[in-house]
C-alpha cells in the first residue's frame, strides 16, 4: 500500500485543533473531562467565578509551566525547546477558549448528545495527542513530558501515557474534594476514569494507522530549532 505523505507541521497543527475540540466536547458532555485537562479544568471552575478574566484556556498554559518545570527537575536539563511547547501550551489555549465558545452554542439536552460528544470528543483527543508524537515542533506540555520522561527511563510510550493518565486522573479528584467538597465530584467523573484506562490504548491504535497510511516528512527546516 502507498502511503500519503503528510507534513510534520500540519501533523502539528492538526494535534492541537483536534484535542481543543475534543476536549470542549467532553466537557459539554458533562460525562467528566479527560483526566489530563482535569486538574486545569477544576482550577477553571473554582477561580472564574470570582476572577472573571480567568478562562479555560489560562488556567492550561500556567498549569503547563509549572510541569514543565517539574519535567525539567526529573531530567536534570532544561533545553530550548522546552519554551517552544509553552508556547504550544498558549496557542492551545486560545484555540481551546475559541472552540469553548463554540461549543456553548451546542445542544445537550438528550443523554444521547452527551453520549455521542463523550464518544467523538475522546476519540478527537487520541488522535490529537497521536499527531503530536508524530511531529519535531515541541507539543504541549503533557505530551512533551509523556515522550520525554518516557524516553528518558527507557519506557514503552503508550503504557507510560496510560500512568501517566491514571495520575492526572487521581490528582483531579483530590483537586475536586480540595475546590467543591468532599464526595462532591465536579469535573471528574466515571468518564474521566474511563478515559483514563483507556485513552493510552486509543492512541497507540492512532499511531499505528498513521504510520501505516502516513509518510510524515518536514516541509520546512525549522527542527534543528525545537532540537536544541
Amino acid at each position: 500500500m502507498k502511503k500519503r505523505k503528510i507534513s510534520t507541521e500540519l501533523a502539528y497543527v492538526f494535534g492541537i485543533v483536534f484535542v481543543a475540540f475534543g476536549v470542549v466536547l467532553m466537557e459539554k458532555a458533562d460525562f467528566g473531562v479527560s483526566m489530563v485537562v482535569a486538574p486545569a479544568y477544576l482550577l477553571y471552575r473554582w477561580l472564574s467565578p470570582t476572577w472573571t478574566f480567568v478562562t479555560f484556556g489560562m488556567a492550561e498554559y500556567c498549569l503547563q509551566a509549572v510541569l514543565l518545570a517539574v519535567m525539567a527537575l526529573i531530567l536534570r536539563r532544561f533545553r530550548l525547546s522546552y519554551l517552544f511547547s509553552f508556547v504550544t501550551a498558549v496557542i492551545y489555549g486560545f484555540v481551546l477558549d475559541g472552540f469553548m465558545a463554540l461549543g456553548a452554542v451546542l445542544p445537550a439536552d438528550e443523554i444521547w448528545q452527551r453520549i455521542i460528544y463523550y464518544i467523538l470528543g475522546m476519540l478527537f483527543c487520541s488522535a490529537g495527542v497521536s499527531a503530536m508524537f508524530h511531529t519535531y515542533i515541541s507539543p504541549e506540555a503533557y505530551e512533551l513530558f509523556v515522550k520525554e520522561v518516557s524516553s528518558h527511563f527507557h519506557a514503552d510510550i503508550h503504557r507510560f501515557k496510560t500512568v501517566y493518565d491514571c495520575v492526572s486522573c487521581l490528582i483531579g479528584i483530590l483537586l475536586s474534594f480540595l475546590a467543591f467538597g468532599l464526595w462532591h465530584f465536579e469535573g471528574v467523573k466515571w468518564g474521566t476514569v474511563l478515559c483514563a484506562l483507556i485513552n493510552g490504548w486509543i492512541i497507540g491504535r492512532f499511531s499505528a494507522f498513521y504510520e501505516k497510511h502516513w509518510s510524515f516528512y518536514d516541509r520546512f527546516g525549522w527542527r534543528k530549532f525545537f532540537e536544541s
